[in-house]
């Protein structure tokens, strides 16, 4: 499964960027994340390597993220693994202005592991992309805000 989703940031290309590529940001816009720890490599840099937990309600969600391309401030590509699945994101940043990002994302589901995770891919894939329209809408809010209180 791949599909793309995209959404305009009211900020310029350079702020989107560091907001979202500051380590102490997730937590302020990806609802249940609690910590990334470092596996292997230079944090945040190409071929690194991290341990990500997020807490959804009484359970634990835990990906291991390698980040597989980084060329900032116009994109970055992860390769995150699960029990049940597997996929990466690439994430594409556009100055649509001068106050202005256009923030596109593009997943690609290349494995599911076990019937659930693949019935539910195949009956309810809308379930997959409001997820990600939704951690697009957050990060749009989270940076908009945040971005207003950083200096240029």
């Amino acid at each position: 499964m791949k599909f793309t989703r995209s959404i305009e940031i009211n900020l310029p290309v350079e702020k989107v960027v560091a907001l979202f590529d500051s380590p102490d940001s997730a937590y302020k816009w990806q609802p249940g994340f609690e910590r990334a720890e470092l596996i292997s490599g230079a944090p945040r840099q190409k071929d690194c390597k991290s341990r990500l937990t997020y807490k959804l309600g009484k359970r634990k969600l835990v990906l291991i993220e390698t980040i597989i391309w980084k060329d900032l401030p116009h994109e970055i590509k992860g390769l995150y693994e699960h029990e049940h699945m597997i996929n990466t994101m690439g994430n594409y940043f556009y100055k649509t202005g001068e106050n202005r990002t256009k923030y596109e994302t593009e997943i690609v589901y290349t494995k599911f592991i076990g019937l659930v995770p693949k019935m539910m891919a195949r009956l309810m894939p809308g379930l997959f992309k409001k997820q990600v329209e939704k951690w697009l809408i957050e990060f749009k809010q989270f940076a908009e805000s945040a971005g207003r209180d950083q200096p240029t």
